[in-house]
């Protein structure tokens, strides 16, 4: 399959010309227009510091069905202790740097560059990308960010400095997202993290039949709040 070229005007060819791995096209910019524009199609942005932007639509999709989200035992008693305050929409920059900053197993280096922090910072101000926080004795603790169209939540990355505090404000997200009649989560590409919380693999065709049924509903714009 051919990689595309993307141009000036924020467009992008049909997702089921993505090649096997789910690379889609090559170039273009991070304007908001743009990338409202790609997660309308199911496309998202995803790349490395020394490599141009390249642009996705994976073919099985990873998607979190809200009611087959699984607690723990362990994150189950993390949430009756109540050890993490948890926030929304509180410090989205600070989550997303925390994202692009802290180790992770197997992982050299991060594909979250100052480029895309500055882009999802932009639809953070926008009212379309949400982080939730969690922390621990006045200290961000853990936290996860994504992008809010129609009933649909793409989840971009999540982190940790103490253990379950990313899960933690998974399931506050999820319980949220559950409450306003949400339709799924996006987890975009297959994780052994996500697949013990629920997440499976889902067909490009049916994700974007779910994906243009989410976006039939209005988007929820603006600051969120974990009183809402």
């Amino acid at each position: 399959m051919p990689i595309f070229r993307l141009v000036d005007e924020p467009i992008f060819p049909p997702p089921d010309y993505a090649d096997p791995s789910g690379l889609l096209a090559v170039g273009g910019d991070l304007s908001s227009e743009r990338l409202l524009e790609a997660y309308r199609l199911g496309i998202f942005p995803w790349y490395s510091d020394d490599q141009p932007i390249l642009w996705w639509s994976p073919d099985p999709r990873f998607v979190l069905q809200l009611e087959e989200f699984h607690i723990s035992r362990s994150l189950r008693k993390t949430l009756r202790q109540s050890i993490f305050q948890v926030t929304i929409d509180r410090a989205f920059d600070e989550v997303i740097a925390a994202c692009a900053e802290v180790p992770r197993a197997g992982q050299n280096g991060t594909w979250i560059t100052p480029e895309m922090q500055e882009a999802y910072s932009n639809l953070h101000g926008l009212g379309y990308a949400h982080s939730v926080e969690t922390w621990f004795d006045g200290k961000l603790a853990g936290g996860i960010y994504g992008v809010s169209l129609g009933k649909a939540f793409f989840g971009e990355s999540m982190f940790h400095r103490k253990t379950n505090a990313s899960k933690v404000a998974l399931a506050a997200l999820v319980e949220k997202l559950k409450r306003w009649s949400f339709h799924f989560l996006d987890a975009q590409m297959t994780t052994e993290h996500m697949m013990s919380l629920g997440a499976t693999d889902v067909s490009r065709r049916i994700f974007l039949k779910q994906l243009r049924l989410a976006l039939e509903h209005p988007t929820r714009r603006g600051k969120w709040r974990i009183e809402d």
